[in-house]
C-alpha cells in the first residue's frame, strides 16, 4: 500500500515537471498537489514500521538499487509535504514564469524522495544533485529580485562544495566495502581505522551541512531565500531541509553504525559543536533581518542546528551504550523538525500574504491583523509561537525535550562529552532567548503593527493555508502522546530501545521518566481557557467602575502611533550594539543637494551587518579562483599549435605512467 502510494507520488511529480516545461503550469500545480497528498497518505500508511524493500529497475556498474523508507524517513517526509501541498495550491507570486517554478518544485521533491528512500550511493548522489538543481530553478524562475542570479549562484557554489565532500565520503566507503549499497557500508564501518572514521564523518557533516545551513554554509540562506517567494522558502525549509537532516542522520547512524573509542566520541563532539555554533550565529543574524524571507531563512538554519545538536547528543550517548538516552535525543530531533516544517511553512506563506498586501517583503507596520482575515492572524500567531518556543505549541514541546536531553549529560563518563553537552545547553538557551525576541519582532511589527503600508488585503487562500498550518502545529503539540508511538519502532531498530514509547506517561510528556520532569500540552489547552475565566470575570466586574484614561507621553510631541512605532531596525538595535564585535554593523548616509549644497533634496540611509565568513573565507576563495582563471585563460587562446602541443604532452605523460 505505502509503496504503491509512493510510486504514484513519483509519477505525479514527474508529470508535474513535464507539464511545467511544456507550458501547462496550472495542471502541473495540480499534479504537484496530488503527489504531495499521495506522499502524505504513504507516510500515514507506512508508519510505524516503514515500507517494504523493493528493487528498482535501475542499476549502476552492476549494482542494483534498493528503495525502502524507514519510519523516521516517512515521519520527516510526511510533515515536510504538509506545507508543500498548500504551496502547490497557492502557487508562486510570479505566474508569468510559473512553468519553470513548477519544474523546479517537482525536481526538488523528486530529489528529496530519492534521499529518503534510495539505498545505493550513486543514485543517492544523483538525488542530492537533483534536489539542488530543482531549488535553483525554482528560485531563478520567479525573478522576484533584480539580482537573483548572484545569490543563487552563491548557493549552488556552496552546495557543490558539500556535494564534493559527500562524494568523497561515499567513495571512501565504497572503496573499503567494494560496493555501493548502504548495507555494504554498514558492514565495513566497524573495521575502519579510527582516524578514517573521523575523516569520513567530517566529510559527511560538510556534505549534508551545506544544505542544512551549518556554519559557514548558512550564509547562502538569506540571499537565496530572498531571491524567491515564500512558497519557494516553504519547500526549501520543509521537505528539502528534512531530507538533508535525514541524510546526515542516516549516514552517521546507518552507514557508520555503533562503535566506541576516541574517534566515535570525536565525531559526536564535532557534530554537537557545529550544531550549537550554527544555531547561535544563525539566530543572531535572524534577529537583525528586516525581510520576511531572510529572517525565516536564518531561522531555518537555526532550527536545523538544534536538530543537529540532538543528533550529536545521540552519537555521544551511543558511544557509551546509553541506548535509551540516544533514542531520546534522536527522537527529539525528529519532533523538532516536524514542528518546524509546519510552523515555518505557515510563516513563509504569511510572508507571501504580507507581500501581496504591501507590495514588499520588508517587515513593516501594515495592520495586517485587521486588514486580513482573523484566521490569518491566528494561524501566523500559532506558527510564530511555536518557533519562539512558547507553550503550548510544538516548538515549546520539542525545545523542552532538547533541554531535558542535554541535562542528561551527567550520565556520560567522559569529561569532554559532559562538558560539550553542558556548553551546548548554555548556547541553546541563548539561542532560544534570541529566537523569542526574533518572532516577537516579526509578529509584533509584521502582523500587529499599525500603519498604512498595506495596499490591499491578504488573499483568502493564503490566509486559510496559514491557518491550517498553524492549527497543525497546535495539533502536533496537543496530540504528542498519540504521535510518539509512531516513532517507537524507529528507536527500537536504531538503538534497540523503546525510547519513543517512554517519552510519555498517559497525557504527560516525560524525558524517559516522570521522576525527572514532565509537561502536558494536552492538559494545558484545557486548563488555559479555564484560567482565562479569572481575568474575564475581573473584566466584567470592573465595568461597574469608571476607568481613568491618560494619554501616553511622546516626549512633548503630538501623539502619532505610526511615527512613534518601533521599527524592525530600532527593535534589534540594542543587541546589534551590544554584540557589535560579531555583527560589525555598517551605516551609511548619502545626501543629494542643490543650490550650492544648501538644500537637501534626498537623504538615503542604509545599514547592514557584516557576515562572519564572507570576508574571511568566501571572498579570499573567490579572489583565488578569479586569479587562477586569468592565469589559465591562455588555454582558450584558440591557437591550434598550442592545443596540439598540449595533446602531445598529455600523450607523453600517459606513456611514461604506463611504462612505470
Amino acid at each position: 500500500m505505502a509503496n504503491d502510494l509512493l510510486a504514484a507520488t513519483a509519477l505525479l511529480w514527474l508529470a508535474a515537471s513535464l507539464l511545467g516545461l511544456g507550458g501547462f503550469p496550472t495542471i502541473g500545480r495540480a499534479a504537484l498537489g496530488l503527489g504531495a497528498a499521495a506522499g502524505i497518505a504513504a507516510s500515514l500508511a507506512g508508519i510505524p514500521f516503514g515500507t517494504k524493500s523493493v528493487i528498482l529497475p535501475l542499476s549502476f556498474v552492476g549494482s542494483s538499487v534498493r528503495f525502502v523508507m524507514a519510519p523516521e524517513a516517512l515521519w520527516l517526509f510526511g510533515f515536510g509535504l504538509a506545507p508543500a501541498l498548500l504551496v502547490a495550491l497557492n502557487g508562486t507570486p510570479s505566474p508569468q514564469r510559473a512553468g519553470g517554478w513548477v519544474f523546479g518544485v517537482a525536481a526538488s521533491l523528486l530529489g528529496a524522495l530519492g534521499i529518503f528512500g534510495v539505498q545505493q550511493g550513486a543514485f543517492f548522489l544523483l538525488s542530492w544533485e537533483l534536489m539542488s538543481l530543482g531549488g535553483a530553478v525554482m528560485l531563478l524562475s520567479e525573478r522576484l529580485s533584480p539580482s537573483s542570479g548572484s545569490p543563487v549562484l552563491f548557493m549552488l557554489g556552496l552546495l557543490e562544495v558539500g556535494a564534493v565532500a559527500l562524494l568523497l565520503g561515499v567513495l571512501v566507503l565504497a572503496a573499503r566495502s567494494n560496493g555501493l549499497d548502504f548495507l555494504d557500508f554498514a558492514q565495513i564501518a566497524p573495521l575502519l581505522p579510527g582516524w578514517l572514521r573521523l575523516v569520513v564523518s567530517a566529510l559527511l557533516l560538510v556534505g549534508f551541512g551545506a544544505k542544512l545551513g551549518l556554519l559557514p554554509f548558512y550564509e547562502w540562506f538569506p540571499g537565496a531565500y530572498a531571491s524567491g517567494s515564500g512558497a519557494s522558502g516553504a519547500i526549501l525549509s520543509g521537505v528539502v531541509l528534512n531530507a538533508a537532516f535525514f541524510g546526515l542522520s542516516h549516514a552517521l547512524l546507518g552507514w557508520l553504525p555503533g562503535a566506541t573509542g576516541p574517534a566515535s566520541v570525536g565525531v559526536g563532539l564535532l557534530v554537537v559543536t557545529a550544531g550549537t555554533l550554527s544555531a547561535l550565529l544563525a539566530v543572531l543574524y535572524a534577529f537583525q533581518a528586516e525581510d520576511w524571507r531572510a529572517l525565516l531563512a536564518f531561522s531555518s538554519a537555526e532550527n536545523a542546528g538544534i536538530a543537529v545538536v540532538m543528533l550529536g547528543a545521540a552519537l555521544l550517548f551511543r558511544t557509551e551504550s546509553e541506548g535509551d538516552l540516544a533514542g531520546l535525543a534522536w527522537t527529539v530531533a525528529l519532533l523538532h523538525l516536524a514542528g518546524h516544517s509546519l510552523a515555518k511553512g505557515g510563516l513563509f506563506l504569511a510572508a507571501d500574504g504580507s507581500a501581496r498586501a504591501t507590495g514588499t517583503y520588508s517587515i513593516r507596520h501594515a495592520n495586517l491583523a485587521r486588514r486580513a482575515s482573523w484566521i490569518f492572524a491566528v494561524g501566523a500567531l500559532f506558527c510564530a509561537m511555536s518557533l519562539a518556543a512558547m507553550p503550548p505549541q510544538a516548538g515549546f514541546v520539542s525545545e523542552w525535550f532538547v533541554f531535558q536531553t542535554v541535562f542528561q549529560g551527567f550520565h556520560l563518563t567522559g569529561l569532554a562529552p559532559r562538558l560539550a553537552l553542558a556548553l551546548a545547553g548554555a548556547g541553546l538557551a541563548l539561542t532560544a532567548a534570541v529566537a523569542f525576541a526574533t518572532f516577537i519582532k516579526l509578529f509584533g511589527i509584521g502582523i500587529l503593527g499599525h500603519g498604512n503600508h498595506a495596499r490591499s488585503t491578504v488573499p483568502v487562500l493564503v490566509a486559510v493555508s496559514t491557518a491550517l498550518l498553524g492549527l497543525g502545529v497546535l495539533a502536533l503539540a496537543i496530540g504528542m502522546p498519540a504521535w510518539l508511538p509512531a516513532l517507537n519502532w524507529a528507536t527500537l531498530a536504531e538503538f534497540a530501545s523503546p525510547a519513543a514509547a517512554s517519552m510519555h506517561d498517559g497525557l504527560l510528556l516525560v524525558p524517559l521518566t516522570a521522576k525527572f520532569a514532565f509537561i502536558s500540552p494536552s492538559m494545558l489547552v484545557i486548563v488555559g481557557p479555564l484560567l482565562a475565566l479569572v481575568p474575564a470575570a475581573a473584566l466584567l466586574v470592573s465595568r461597574g467602575f469608571a476607568a481613568r484614561r491618560a494619554p501616553v507621553w511622546y516626549g512633548g510631541l503630538p501623539q502619532d502611533p505610526v511615527l512613534a512605532a518601533t521599527t524592525s531596525l530600532t527593535f534589534s538595535n540594542a543587541l546589534r550594539t551590544f554584540l557589535s564585535f560579531i555583527y560589525r554593523p555598517v551605516e551609511e548616509t548619502e545626501r543629494e543637494t542643490r543650490s550650492r549644497r544648501y538644500f537637501v533634496t534626498r537623504l538615503e540611509f542604509t545599514h547592514d551587518v557584516a557576515p562572519v565568513f564572507g570576508p574571511l573565507l568566501f571572498a579570499p576563495t573567490e579572489r583565488t579562483v578569479v586569479f587562477l582563471a586569468r592565469k589559465l585563460r591562455a588555454l582558450q587562446s584558440g591557437n591550434l599549435n598550442f592545443y596540439l602541443a598540449l595533446i602531445g604532452l598529455l600523450l607523453v605523460v600517459i606513456l611514461v605512467l604506463t611504462l612505470l
